[in-house]
């Protein structure tokens, strides 16, 4: 065997292995290496979005909550203030009211009082009606008068 033909020959298939390997193999290869490089860089570009879109979500979020808070401050200060505004309004009814309870008392009072001296006086005209008859019915003496006159002023 000759060595120059082996080397020869073992070059040439060297040569045909590289160019089938540079032409059928290789492409395939890279294309899949460069598509995996694309959905990693796809990747981390859709982490570093969602690192930025929850960070703006978060200070979005706390300018809310603080918003939030603010307006709850504000609707509780309205709240108190409402609520004051019933309680004072309440008292005054209920003072108008109370007013108005003790003017009716005390009209009903003098009510009571106008039908007492009615009925006194009712019951002083028949008492004095029948001092009267007594004092006709016996004789006239300054002593049995000014006894029955004494009895009277007990009876009333």
């Amino acid at each position: 065997m000759n060595l120059n033909a082996t080397l020869f020959f073992q070059m040439l298939v060297f040569f045909v292995l590289g160019w089938f390997t540079m032409k059928f193999i290789w492409p395939p290869l890279t294309k899949a290496m460069d598509d995996r490089r694309q959905t990693i860089a796809d990747g981390l570009a859709a982490a570093e979005k969602g690192k930025a879109d929850l960070a703006q979500a978060q200070a979005r979020i706390s300018l809310v909550e603080a918003s939030a808070k603010t307006d709850i401050h504000a609707r509780m200060a309205e709240a108190e203030k409402q609520a004051a505004v019933l309680i004072d309004q309440a008292r005054r009814d209920g003072e108008a009211e109370k007013a108005r309870i003790i003017a009716q008392a005390k009209q009903d009072a003098g009510q009571e009082v106008q039908r007492a001296r009615e009925s006194l006086r009712a019951d002083v005209a028949v008492l004095a009606v029948k001092g009267a008859e007594q004092i006709l019915k016996r004789e006239v003496d300054a002593h049995v008068h000014a006894e029955l006159l004494d009895q009277l002023k007990a009876q009333l």
